[in-house]
């Protein structure tokens, strides 16, 4: 079967979601945001569980009416095994596979970063698809990674952060600038106001092709220390430029990884994908090199299916169910998942 019609589960964080797919046409995607989090300035695991048990049943149903498609009529679910919190992950993944079982429908396995690398085919006319093999910069708020994508069940790993990951980067660079929540959006948004050049923070000199954000991050917990001691209000008084500077710094080395992955790999296929890829400042650098390299094509994901969705769960499913990788009812929910 050419096109499948996939339900795709997604709840390896703090977002309930399912989407139902035909082929790779997005017939419904919905998404249940968990907002409880803010307050407490990161997601906390029991509350993240307890909210996707209390949304999972109601977004799946609400996918399947927007789709106007009834359950039986389903060829497969495809749902998040991992990585992720566990407890959020678990509890998408018992509903999948009570699901299947009721239904007598096969059950499909999902690798959540590798689904990230495959929204690129979801099918819409504003973003077209790369051509294997190509190079993709994963970059979320767990993962930073480079992959040569030879198929979409073919995925080699060149590069990967060894420490925080730039999402987390942004996040806690947001939380010291005094930014709820997830704070690396806060940043982007007051970086365009400031000037990227007023301060310079160390970055890590890593060989090869792995990232590494926990020596800039200290860099920045220093230079916001040492001025604070002469001037309380330094912060505030310089918040768009220290953004920008921020933003900057993070971008730089992301670009220049993916930069030196594409001369020593010679792939001229790129993409970027996961939820830091919407960042401004860095689809900005990609553009000035888009330019530079015409010869060489990029490829954005739409904001909707760069963060956490079930459209990118269930397009990942579709390839998946072409080949006939399923899974059974032993199948359990995995916080690491090997590649």
């Amino acid at each position: 079967m050419n096109n499948p019609l996939i339900l795709g589960i997604e709840s390896s964080c703090d977002d309930t979601a399912a989407a139902v797919m035909q082929g790779n046409r997005v017939l419904s995607n919905v998404l249940s945001t968990q907002f409880i989090h803010e307050s407490y300035g990161g997601v906390v695991p029991e509350m993240a569980g307890r909210a996707h048990m209390e949304n999972i049943v109601a977004v799946v149903d609400e996918a399947l009416q927007k789709a106007n498609v009834e359950a039986k009529d389903l060829d497969a679910i495809a749902f998040t095994q991992g990585p992720g919190l566990m407890v959020s992950l678990v509890v998408g993944t018992s509903f999948a596979k009570g699901l299947a079982l009721s239904l007598n429908k096969p059950l499909i396995a999902v690798h959540h970063m590798k689904a990230h690398i495959l929204s690129h085919f979801i099918e819409d006319e504003r973003m077209s698809p790369p051509t294997f093999p190509y190079l993709c910069l994963t970059v979320s708020g767990g993962h930073t990674q480079l992959v040569i994508v030879h198929s979409p069940l073919s995925m080699e790993i060149i590069g990967k952060t060894i420490d925080d990951a730039a999402g987390e980067a942004f996040d806690k660079a947001a939380k010291m600038l005094g930014f709820p929540y997830p704070g690396g959006p806060h940043i982007d948004l007051n970086a365009s106001q400031g000037n990227p050049a007023a301060f310079s923070f160390s970055k890590p000199r890593i060989e090869g092709l792995d990232f590494s954000f926990s020596g800039l991050k200290t860099s920045i917990l220093y230079t916001l220390k040492k001025h604070q001691e002469t001037d309380p209000e330094f912060i505030q008084k310089n918040l768009f430029d220290l953004c920008a500077s921020v933003q900057e710094s993070i971008t730089d080395i992301l670009v220049d990884k993916l930069k030196k992955a594409q001369k020593i790999t010679g792939i001229q296929h790129i993409a970027l994908s996961g939820g830091v890829s919407i960042n401004s400042g860095l689809r900005n650098k990609i553009g000035l090199w888009e330019k530079d390299a015409p010869e060489l094509s990029f490829h954005f994901a739409l904001p909707k299916y760069c963060t956490d969705n079930a459209a990118m769960i269930a397009m990942a499913g579709s390839f998946l169910y072409q080949e006939k990788h399923f899974t059974d009812q032993s199948v359990a929910a995995a916080s690491r998942l090997s590649w």
